[in-house]
């Protein structure tokens, strides 16, 4: 199926093919028509698989020009995955004159996004805290908010949202939608979907065949002190544009890039960096200044990097939906990559449980 067979404006149309862009993913096909005709949707995708497209294209699709005041609110779990959101909209929307999309999230001045959000704005895309912060201060006004999505609810929901989501929902005006597309269902974003929509259609596009990513998973077991030697071996046998190393503590991720800087050029992503920083170093990552990324999981949440090439668990994940976050930054739109993990013997059982839980193998190889 193609975007012109939709039943969309030709502004729209216009856009996504000169974002190169024609075929519809599996999310996008099964979404985007239940939404236009306007149900409520859960939508079950991996990272990765087009689901932003998926809920903008009947977003845009819905705005009235004339009206300033929001119409739809889109809630993000980080500020990264906000501008992405923010940007993609505002490129599927370049055709459509006077269209106002704002990003609100911490970290950023409150008075600059004040000021955009009293001359009037279309679409608002916010991390949870920042959006109830607006409300409470008056700056953001619901009242003609016709649409509410939830993208990431699972990334939300373990970063501690769930209060800010239920908030927000229950100020919004009874008649809209709401759409949530999180990569797994918990209980509690079942709870939500119960409570807050009305009779979703379920997307479920995560296991089909057609949307695993080409991602050729590997593992190596390894003495924790020869840990960094099957790191640099490995480097040096894939020589490949990119690399994204993840690693379980800050301490670690300090370890890997003193010892990697020498050779390569690194850098390195944590939880105890400022904003302005993490910033820096996804832009030196994103420009292709630096080949290798050394992230802990809460650094990466919601990172949407293009043209990973090979992803490598220098630590064993605490879990498979961590595993399956990480991994998932590689092999994006249709490309193929790989992951490594080095499993030292402490870490078995817990990469024992991981590879029972995956849903394709990761083969046990050696170096040398």
């Amino acid at each position: 199926m193609n975007f012109n067979d939709l039943n969309i404006s030709d502004e729209i149309k216009k856009a996504i093919g000169d974002m190169g862009f024609s075929k519809l993913t599996p999310i996008q096909k099964q979404a985007i028509p239940q939404i236009l005709e306007g149900n409520d949707v859960v939508g079950q995708a991996q990272t990765g698989s087009g689901k932003t497209i998926a809920f903008t294209i009947p977003v845009l699709e819905k705005i009235f020009i004339p009206d300033k005041s929001p119409q739809a609110v889109i809630l993000c779990p980080t500020r990264e995955l906000c501008m992405q959101v923010a940007s993609e909209i505002k490129k599927v929307g370049v055709n459509i004159k006077k269209l106002k999309v704002l990003a609100v999230y911490g970290g950023q001045p409150i008075g600059k996004q004040t000021r955009v959000l009293k001359k009037g704005v279309h679409v608002v895309v916010g991390t949870p805290g920042r959006v109830i912060d607006h409300i409470q201060r008056g700056n953001l006004d619901l009242i003609g908010v016709e649409m509410v999505v939830l993208d990431e609810a699972d990334e939300m929901l373990d970063m501690g949202f769930i209060d800010d989501i239920e908030n927000i929902l229950s100020n919004t005006p009874y008649r809209h939608q709401t759409l949530l597309f999180s990569a797994t269902l918990p209980g509690e974003i079942r709870n939500i979907a119960k409570k807050y929509q009305k009779d979703p259609k379920f997307i479920n596009i995560s296991n089909k065949k057609e949307n695993i990513p080409k991602i050729s998973q590997y593992y190596f077991k390894c003495d924790v002190k020869d840990k960094f030697y099957y790191l640099s071996t490995l480097i040096g046998m894939y020589d490949v544009k990119s690399y994204l190393i993840f690693c379980n503590t800050r301490k670690s991720v300090d370890f890997v890039k003193k010892h990697l800087k020498h050779e390569y050029s690194v850098d390195a992503l944590h939880g105890d960096m400022s904003q302005k920083i993490r910033d820096k170093v996804m832009n030196k990552f994103r420009n292709g200044n630096v080949n290798i990324l050394i992230a802990t999981d809460v650094a990466a949440r919601g990172l949407d990097i293009k043209d990973v090439d090979v992803v490598v668990n220098f630590d064993v994940p605490q879990n498979h939906d961590d595993y399956i976050h990480r991994i998932g930054r590689t092999a994006r739109a249709g490309k193929s990559g790989f992951a490594f993990t080095l499993v030292s013997n402490d870490e078995s059982s817990r990469f024992n449980n991981i590879k029972k839980l995956n849903q394709t193998k990761i083969i046990k190889k050696r170096i040398g």
